[in-house]
C-alpha cells in the first residue's frame, strides 16, 4: 500500500483510491474507490461475499490493505492510524457488548478506554442509556438482554467518543422495527 500522495479529493470525509485485498489466491476487493464527503450517510450495499466488511475493516484500520490508499477523516490509513482511530465509531456486524457488564458499565468502560474523565464518561453513559431508551436497563447484566436491546447497547457504545465518522456493519441485524426506525433517526 502506498501513501506518500493521497487519494484526489481527499477531505475530512472519507477517500479510497484502488482498493484491494487478496486472502491467498482469493481475491476480496480489486480496485475500490471511494469519495464520501463529511456529513454524509453513505451505504456500502452488495451481496454476500462482496467485499463490503473487508472495506469497513481496512477503513477503520482493522486490517490493511494490500493495494491502494486512503484517508479517513482527513488521515492517511498508511501513516497515521491512530489519529483515524480517534476520530471513528466501529459497531460490527455482532454486537461486541460485555455481558458479565451491566448497560451502564458497558458505556463507562469505553468511556476509560477512550480516556474521558470519569464524571465526562458518566455523563455520556447517562445521555445515550436515554436515547437508546436502556434507562430501565442500566443497572441489569447485558447476558440478559434481548438481541435487540444487546444491539442497541452495542450502537450506544459507539457514540461515547463522538466520532466524527461511524462504521456501521449491518447495524439493524437483530433490532425489531420500532428500534430500528429510532436508530435510523439517530443517524
Amino acid at each position: 500500500m502506498t501513501a506518500t500522495t493521497q487519494p484526489t479529493g481527499a477531505s475530512k470525509g472519507i477517500n479510497a483510491l484502488g482498493l484491494r485485498k487478496s486472502y491467498g489466491e482469493k481475491v476480496v476487493l480489486d480496485g475500490v474507490d471511494l469519495q464520501v464527503a463529511p456529513g454524509t450517510i453513505f451505504a456500502l450495499l452488495g451481496p454476500n461475499g462482496a467485499g463490503k466488511t473487508t472495506s469497513v475493516q481496512i477503513l477503520s484500520t482493522l486490517i490493511s490493505a494490500d493495494e491502494g490508499q486512503a484517508t479517513v477523516a482527513g488521515h492517511s490509513l498508511e501513516q497515521d492510524p491512530d489519529a483515524v482511530r480517534s476520530e471513528i465509531g466501529v459497531t460490527g456486524q455482532f454486537a461486541a457488548v460485555d455481558g458479565l457488564l451491566t448497560a451502564e458499565e458497558n458505556l463507562e468502560l469505553i468511556a476509560d478506554l477512550l480516556h474521558l474523565d470519569r464524571a465526562e464518561g458518566k455523563r455520556r453513559a447517562a445521555e445515550l442509556l436515554e436515547r437508546f431508551e436502556l434507562t430501565d436497563v442500566a443497572q441489569k447484566s447485558a447476558s440478559n438482554f434481548s438481541g435487540g436491546m444487546r444491539r442497541k447497547l452495542d450502537l450506544a457504545m459507539t457514540l461515547v467518543g463522538k466520532p466524527s465518522i461511524i462504521f456501521l456493519d449491518e447495524p439493524t441485524t437483530g433490532l425489531d422495527p420500532r428500534s430500528r426506525r429510532t436508530m435510523w433517526q439517530m443517524i
